[in-house]
């Protein structure tokens, strides 16, 4: 009977690694041909030969190594500030007493119910009043911290930390900042190290704020730089799956060196909440 559960557990888990591995391998087979691959029937399944020639030519279509540049720019310093900043704040949220510090925590969560959207025309009006537009900082900072991050990491804490740890460290002469730095946030690194790679992954797949703000090619990012590839009348389907491709191609390698690291990280936040 174990045998079985086994092997079934197995068999579910392989198909639903294919079912998330299918679209990327479909976009690869569609980047090595043409447009019409993506609409014929039955479906081509085995990749062509024109990757190369295509990739070719989203390089002279548009920077595409500028904004790949950029695009690791503003995700590594979003990716940082979610690990140190949202875990700053969490910790303040869990382990500090402040008048007030319950009502901003709820503030803080009920943020999380409005849809990002409502948000671009007064960032948008404050990013204007500040002269960023067309900036990458118009992208990092409005980022570098989020309710969700915030919120993840105050929970996490509460359950990793003992009181009696921090008013061990008050009673040696530490004050916040060193308990934070020395004490909680090396307990909590692996779930700020996740916090960090979510943020990174959610800021390199952004499309709506950057294209808001951007207006220079040499300041697109990637997934700006693959809308540039499109003209208003016609979308050649192979030359945009290239550059998706291509864009795809950096979280992929991050992934190969950060995924056991990752599935650690989520792992020792399930066990210890």
């Amino acid at each position: 009977m174990n045998d079985r559960i086994r092997w079934w557990t197995y068999l579910l888990i392989g198909l639903a690694t294919l079912a998330c591995l299918f679209p990327l391998y479909w976009m690869f087979v569609v980047a090595t041909t043409d447009s019409a691959t993506a609409t014929q029937l039955p479906p081509e399944i085995v990749p062509g030969g024109n990757f190369f020639e295509l990739a070719g030519l989203v390089f002279s279509t548009v920077p595409f190594v500028r904004a790949i540049i950029n695009s690791l720019i503003v995700a590594g310093t979003i990716g940082v500030g979610h690990a140190v900043l949202c875990t700053l704040a969490g910790f303040a949220f869990a382990k500090l007493r402040f008048p007030g510090r319950n009502v901003l925590f709820l503030i803080v969560v009920l943020t999380m119910t409005v849809p990002t959207q409502l948000a671009v025309i007064p960032q948008y009006m404050i990013i204007s009043s500040l002269n960023w537009v067309d900036t990458l900082q118009a992208l990092i900072v409005p980022g570098l911290a989020s309710a969700f991050g915030i919120f993840w990491m105050r929970q996490h804490l509460s359950s990793t930390i003992s009181d009696e740890i921090l008013q061990a460290a008050r009673i040696d002469g530490a004050n916040s900042w060193q308990i934070y730095w020395r004490i909680a946030f090396p307990l909590v690194r692996p779930a700020a190290f996740v916090l960090g790679l979510l943020g990174f992954v959610y800021s390199w797949n952004d499309f709506l704020w950057p294209f808001i703000v951007l207006k220079s090619p040499e300041m697109y990012t990637a997934q700006i730089a693959i809308k540039a590839l499109q003209n208003s009348l016609d979308i050649d389907l192979g030359l945009a799956m290239s550059g998706s491709f291509l864009a795809t191609l950096p979280l992929l390698v991050l992934f190969v060196f950060v995924g056991r690291r990752m599935v650690a990280g989520i792992m020792d936040g399930a066990f210890k909440g």
